[in-house]
């Protein structure tokens, strides 16, 4: 089914050019280092990885959202956790008053090394996303390791009972769920339900919000694809479920992502792919242009498709209402 070289590419899909109307979030890589080895992974972020973001590179980082306006700071990895310069990012990234963000894989807070990274987020009043793709323990534990899910589980409960995910508190916690195969997740609204249910009734824990992620056929979930012999399926799955209502919120638009060495690109993504801003577009953070980004015209690829899939894919989990 669907070979991959009868896929229309996705910019004649589209039609005309796709372009940024913004930088509204300055997402940060700081590096590809993480605990764990999922098998969802699109970085490929691993124990032994050794990219990482320097001090120099996030001081220019500020800079930029400092002189900018730019609204969020959302920080990422790997898991931000494991670069020693996270405290002071956090510290400098909440004194400038932005929203302030990190993606974690959660379970690496249960390590003495990094426990007081929790403190660390709260006194910052950064939100927290936390990933838990899914409510059965074994479907989790397949795609992250056995025993995460139980892992899990215990960091979100230190978490709440550091206050977040409370009514009240102002501490955000927002978790993300993927799905376990090569298919497209299930509706937003009802996994919402189904894991505020669950997490409530079984666990006593309590969060934000849940954002749905459509796997992307790049990186380690790439490699999955092909060894099961799924690529071609899945990619004709993403083309054929096409979503044109998506195009308008794509995170591209209103995103803009650096890279532990600098390099500027329309997405996460794309940084993976090692596709770089371009159209005459600055592409390092050293040369950083709010007004050629923040209108550039985006790079894209086949790999698109997963963001505008169905109801679409981003940060925030879904963009658009399904067909």
């Amino acid at each position: 089914m669907g070979a991959p070289d009868r896929i229309p590419p996705f910019q004649e899909r589209i039609g005309a050019p796709l372009t940024a109307r913004e930088v509204e979030v300055f997402q940060i890589n700081v590096g590809y280092r993480c605990n764990l080895e999922c098998g969802h992974c699109h970085i490929g972020a691993g124990p032994l990885r050794p990219e990482m973001m320097s001090r120099g590179v996030m001081e220019a980082c500020l800079r930029v959202v400092e002189a900018s306006g730019i609204p969020t700071i959302d920080i990422t990895g790997g898991t931000p956790e494991m670069h020693p310069e996270l405290p002071w990012l956090l510290e400098r990234g909440s004194a400038l008053k932005r929203r302030l963000l990190v993606r974690t894989n959660g379970v690496v807070l249960l390590e003495k090394a990094y426990a007081a990274c929790l403190e660390t987020y709260a006194r910052c009043r950064a939100e927290v996303l936390i990933s838990l793709p899914h409510m059965d323990p074994r479907t989790t534990d397949r795609q992250r390791g056995e025993g995460v899910f139980a892992k899990l589980i215990e960091v979100l409960r230190r978490i709440n009972a550091r206050g977040y995910g409370q009514a009240g508190s102002g501490l955000v916690l927002n978790l993300v769920h993927n799905p376990g195969g090569a298919y497209l997740p299930g509706g937003q609204a009802a996994l919402e339900d189904h894991y505020r249910r669950t997490l409530g009734e079984k666990y006593g824990i309590v969060f934000n919000n849940l954002f749905c992620l459509t796997n992307m056929p790049i990186g380690r979930y790439l490699n999955y694809l092909e060894r099961s012999d799924n690529y071609g399926d899945y990619m004709a799955t993403l083309s054929a479920a096409f979503n044109p209502a998506t195009l308008e919120n794509v995170m591209c638009r209103t995103t803009l992502s650096v890279a532990w060495d600098g390099k500027l690109y329309d997405c996460d993504f794309n940084q993976v792919l090692g596709i770089a801003v371009n159209h005459g577009a600055p592409d390092h953070i050293t040369a950083f242009d709010l007004e050629r980004l923040a209108c550039r015209q985006i790079v894209i690829g086949n790999h698109c498709y997963g963001c505008t899939a169905g109801a679409g894919s981003s940060c925030r989990g879904e963009v658009a209402a399904c067909r």
